[in-house]
């Protein structure tokens, strides 16, 4: 792909997900920690509680990359685990993708991961399908304009069950049907191995 946040990603480095890790701390805390556990990358789940000022001296405090974070979910203390697939809120999720790309620029971040979330209940399979095409093409063209990449994940749906985007094959197909340079797939070995 000819985008340049997706380029030059071919050399295994590791970056801390600082939701996941370090998890004692406070969440402005993990970062150097994370540091002095050797991670120059980190990467975390949504930033959008947090002040973009604040997290921006925390990265260049620690001389630190953040490599990756999520659109917004939607309510996820409620449960959701994201809502591009939902057709009755696509203003919501275009909002934010505009939230995600302030975010971006903010802490200089060249990719996005978006979440595909859990089916829809009493929806046709087609519109759901069409909608999270539709919404994955706007955020990979709008992100794109800030010269930022989208990627999408399945992830298994053992511990989401429902969950949209859940093979690699189905993944690789939608992104081919998009056909965007600023779309790809983020590959997680552990959501594929528990599918697959």
């Amino acid at each position: 792909r000819n985008c340049k946040c997706l380029k030059g990603r071919s050399m295994l480095k590791f970056s801390a997900n600082l939701s996941l890790m370090f998890t004692e701390l406070e969440f402005l805390e993990r970062f150097t920690a994370a540091k002095k556990a050797g991670y120059n990358g980190v990467e975390f789940f949504f930033p959008y509680s947090y002040d973009k000022d604040a997290l921006s001296a925390e990265l260049e405090k620690n001389d630190q990359v953040l490599v990756l974070f999520s659109l917004p979910p939607g309510d996820w203390e409620a449960g959701e685990v994201g809502i591009s697939c939902h057709p009755d809120r696509v203003d919501e999720f275009q909002a934010g993708v505009g939230a995600a790309i302030e975010y971006a620029i903010a802490l200089n971040c060249d990719l996005i991961n978006c979440i595909a979330g859990i089916t829809p209940v009493g929806v046709a399979q087609e519109k759901i399908a069409d909608t999270y095409v539709s919404n994955l093409r706007y955020a990979a063209l709008e992100l794109a304009k800030v010269g930022k990449g989208l990627v999408i994940e399945p992830v298994n749906t053992h511990h989401r069950p429902g969950f949209y985007l859940n093979r690699t094959d189905q993944a690789v197909e939608i992104i081919e049907k998009i056909g965007l340079n600023s779309l790809g797939l983020q590959y997680d070995v552990y959501h594929a191995q528990v599918m697959e």
